[in-house]
């Protein structure tokens, strides 16, 4: 996939929705059926910032926007936030 700068294979089937979220400052939910839902629930769970994106409606905690531009200044705002200070996007 052109898109992923840092591949994490894992080879642990759904487990490695785990791996994935712990590995992340902010998540960022796009579309998706109940794997997504399980990386949502995961994050939400270790009090890591959701972003959603036509994704799953209606949910506590997530940061919903419409548009990958809403996405990315909302990844900018949540980063300093948090304090991440490193992060990277091709949008």
């Amino acid at each position: 996939n052109r898109y992923v700068t840092i591949p994490i294979v894992t080879d642990l089937g759904h487990a490695r929705n785990v791996l994935v979220v712990r590995s992340s400052d902010v998540v960022i939910a796009i579309s998706g059926g109940y794997g997504t839902l399980s990386e949502i629930s995961i994050a939400l769970k270790l009090a890591k910032p959701v972003i959603g994106l036509h994704t799953w409606p209606n949910m506590e905690g997530i940061h919903y926007v419409s548009t990958p531009a809403e996405a990315v200044d909302a990844i900018c705002k949540t980063s300093a936030a948090v304090g991440v200070t490193r992060w990277h996007s091709d949008v």
